[in-house]
């Protein structure tokens, strides 16, 4: 399935810039970021069970904010991308 992690790590203590920091090594771990706090990561249920308990596990309810966009159809799904990123296609061939 395709999940879309979004997050807003408070920063304005060390404490919170830390946070954020451990946050997106986590997404990094997995996805692919497309926006400073958006990633896109290609996962299984296990694996986005995982990341959830992970990234949960970090933050700070009070203080912070993240959100799951899990798309477990890819069926009539379309991204439209505008600027200087370009998302890998996991389903393409790595080597060109």
């Amino acid at each position: 399935m395709l999940l879309i992690v979004c997050y807003d790590v408070n920063t304005e203590t060390r404490e919170g810039r830390r946070r954020l920091r451990r946050v997106a090594k986590i997404c990094e771990s997995i996805g692919q970021r497309v926006q400073k706090s958006v990633f896109e990561c290609q996962v299984d249920r296990a694996q986005f069970e995982m990341l959830e308990r992970n990234l949960i596990a970090e933050i700070k309810a009070a203080e912070d904010n993240l959100r799951f966009y899990r798309i477990p159809d890819l069926k009539g799904y379309e991204a439209r991308e505008y600027g200087c990123f370009r998302a890998t296609d996991f389903d393409a061939p790595l080597v060109c």
